[in-house]
């Protein structure tokens, strides 16, 4: 770890991230950062915190009630995620510490990305790849790597917020797909037209989805929202999709579903207990596995990167944020 040190306010960066952004940090912090992304401890992050007034986190990092515990000068948290399911926020807020995220600016590149795993998904593009490279490809063949079609079919979101409209305007403009949702509230109507989007049941968007894209929030409600009891309701020629948040889907039984042939396909770019990919997807041909990259243009990271930066520079300088999570608890 490198700090700098000044009677600024103490800043610990827990990853690494763009050293330009971490200048501009310095200008404002006494920071202490990672630059070789050493992966920390609970006790490591515990001890970093010590006399710490802010932290910038990525989704790597827990932020709970017993780690506020030990943390009494902690005023800021800045996540640099537009999830958060990695912080404790109704603990933050009861101590009266600021939490922001990185929204609106991922929206478009994961959505991006989302439809690029659909269409790799769909078309089997990494499993042909391997075949290629194994040397298999000695002929055409009328029936070789048969795949699914995405334009004209349906297209169900699970989870309908920017990312989801963005994925559904993909779908409906760009190939012509039949799109529904499910959500925990309707759109309103110009929103839906926008995005030429039905509202259903989550039954109805099970059963009725050619290609199911899942970007709902992680929830300890939403834990394995998408289990084998789902699965069994969906087409058997029906691919998943998840850019949402691994725990969301029970990857076990996802990978038994799709040995069964219970659906087609899958592609997933979070997993349940990531880093680590449950053994038994890593077995099978018919999974597109990415890791955790949906996000991961320079551009769009760059702008995640600084947007937590210019939340914890507004909230020191100004007591305001870009983003707050929490607002309740800024200086009225």
């Amino acid at each position: 770890m490198h700090t700098t040190s000044s009677q600024r306010p103490r800043l610990l960066v827990t990853r690494a991230i763009f050293p330009d952004v971490v200048e501009r940090l310095r200008q404002h912090f006494d920071v202490m950062d990672n630059p070789e992304d050493a992966l920390l401890s609970r006790d490591q992050m515990r001890e970093h915190l010590q006399g710490c007034d802010a932290v910038l986190t990525t989704p790597s990092e827990i932020i709970d009630a017993e780690m506020l515990a030990s943390c009494s000068r902690l005023r800021m948290c800045s996540n640099m995620a537009v999830g958060y399911n990695n912080l404790d926020l109704p603990a933050l807020t009861a101590i009266g510490v600021l939490a922001t995220n990185t929204p609106n600016v991922l929206t478009e590149t994961t959505a991006d990305f989302g439809f690029a795993l659909l269409l790799a998904t769909a078309r089997r593009v990494t499993e042909a790849e391997r075949w290629l490279r194994d040397g298999h490809w000695t002929k055409w063949r009328y029936d070789t790597l048969l795949g699914c079609d995405v334009h004209g079919s349906t297209l169900g979101i699970l989870g309908m917020g920017r990312i989801g409209q963005a994925i559904a305007r993909r779908g409906a403009h760009g190939f012509g797909m039949k799109v529904i949702y499910h959500n925990r509230s309707q759109l309103d109507a110009v929103t839906e037209q926008e995005c030429r989007a039905r509202y259903v049941s989550r039954e109805a968007l099970l059963r009725e989805s050619d290609h199911l894209v899942l970007v709902l929030p992680y929830s300890a409600a939403n834990h394995h929202a998408i289990g084998m009891e789902e699965l069994r309701q969906m087409k058997p020629t029906a691919s998943l999709i998840n850019i949402a948040r691994g725990g969301i889907v029970d990857d076990a039984a996802l990978a038994q579903a799709l040995r069964d042939g219970t659906i087609a396909a899958a592609g997933l770019d979070v997993y349940d207990g990531e880093p680590q990919v449950h053994p038994d997807l890593l077995t099978l041909d018919n999974v597109v596995l990415t890791p955790h990259i949906a996000s991961a243009s320079e551009a769009t990271r760059r702008a995640m990167a600084n947007l937590a930066a210019d939340n914890l520079i507004a909230f020191f300088t100004r007591g305001e944020a870009l983003t707050p999570l929490n607002p309740e608890v800024l200086p009225r």
